[in-house]
């Protein structure tokens, strides 16, 4: 694909979201919507058309690709009726359908799970493969979930949002995906939560919002010039946003203020410790301690746990930490790379050798990937040193 082309297929599929919330909003399934919004992104990308209003060009184009098929379905008089009361796609152009679909994706139909797969691969882009990995289960597994809840939401009718939790894990998990650099989704993700935080009166939804901005605020110090992957300890912290952190810090200060705790929060308070902390050395993991164990009594992740162990490994020492390691699944992702870095902290170099090894080979992105494996060859020499 050249350089216009691939400009055209991303300002195009950017306005997905929107223009499948504007075709259910016009009598379309679910099911439907999507298809015909995924098959006027594959005329696109086969006549090379570059429209000059993107939005109003996939309405149309997908609308018609939804009557065809209603057409052929047999279904055409109901359905057509409902049509000629619909302004032109000019008339709506204007209007920001994402949240709303995100909260008629969480219908309550469908379990939590379901819901957020679902969203994540239809309104959000991600792949199929991308959701399982965040949901450690297989690829077929997944594509198996995501399809049966498409199926279930073409026999009801999409006039009962779900609830505000299940939009919330979404945009989390959106964020994370776009955090991670394989697609640019963080600041959707902010825009969106932001929105969410004016519509309800909830610190949870603030406590997202939070923890969203003071990420956001490091992303440009997390990769070299080259690409490389850059540890939170190392970063440059000139290069932060401050008045990025700033905000962050206010919104989930004010939030814990309200005596209601939960996991964004809490995860927020962590993440404004390190903002505050002028360099690495000063971090006041004691108190990151202190919040993981709050973040284990409210969810008891596996995650959070091996999270927990990195960070009194800091307070406490890295034996201590391997120590907390231990009551960690081995199976749960980043494990090996925590596992090395603590060994590599005790001395183990042989350890550390084989563990990063064994987290560059499971590493979901390429910068992680190619940072574990300089790790890795570090050990190494460290290891021939000490001999």
């Amino acid at each position: 694909m050249t350089e216009p082309d691939r400009a055209g297929a991303t300002a195009l599929s950017g306005q997905v979201p929107a223009v499948i919330g504007i075709l259910v909003r016009r009598g379309a399934d679910f099911a439907s919507a999507e298809d015909a919004v995924q098959s006027a992104l594959v005329r696109a990308l086969e006549t090379g058309e570059r429209p000059r209003d993107p939005k109003a060009w996939l309405i149309t184009v997908a609308w018609r690709k939804f009557l065809d098929q209603v057409r052929s379905d047999g279904s055409r008089s109901a359905r057509e009726e409902s049509v000629a009361r619909e302004p032109e796609p000019g008339d709506i152009t204007g209007a920001d359908d994402s949240l709303w679909l995100y909260f008629l994706c969480a219908h309550p139909s469908l379990t939590s799970s379901s819901a957020i797969a679902l969203t994540l691969r239809a309104v959000g882009g991600l792949t199929t493969r991308q959701i399982a990995d965040a949901y450690l289960v297989p690829e077929a597994t997944m594509a198996q979930r995501i399809s049966r809840a498409k199926q279930r939401l073409r026999s009801v009718r999409l006039d009962q949002p779900g609830d505000a939790s299940t939009v919330l894990h979404v945009l989390y998990l959106l964020f994370n995906e776009g955090y991670s650099g394989e697609l640019d989704l963080a600041a959707e993700a902010i825009r969106l939560t932001r929105q969410l935080s004016e519509l309800l009166d909830e610190p949870e939804v603030d406590g997202l919002l939070a923890l969203m901005l003071l990420h956001q605020a490091r992303r440009e110090a997390r990769m070299s010039a080259s690409g490389a992957l850059i540890p939170l300890a190392e970063q440059d912290r000139s290069r932060w946003d401050t008045a990025m952190i700033a905000e962050g810090v206010e919104i989930v200060q004010s939030a814990l203020a309200r005596d209601r705790l939960g996991p964004y929060q809490a995860q927020a308070a962590i993440a404004a410790l390190h903002a505050d902390a002028p360099n690495a050395d000063e971090t006041d993991w004691v108190q990151i301690v202190e919040w993981y164990d709050e973040l284990v009594a409210l969810t008891d992740s596996p995650v959070v746990r091996l999270n927990r162990a990195v960070a009194v490994g800091e307070a406490d020492g890295a034996p201590a930490g391997l120590a907390a390691l231990a009551d960690v699944d081995p199976g749960v992702p980043r494990h090996a790379a925590v596992s090395a870095y603590l060994h590599e902290r005790i001395g183990d170099f042989d350890t550390a050798t084989n563990e990063y090894a064994l987290a560059a080979r499971v590493a979901t992105n390429e910068a992680e990937r190619d940072h574990l494996a300089r790790k890795s060859a570090q050990c190494a020499r460290k290891r021939i040193q000490d001999r």
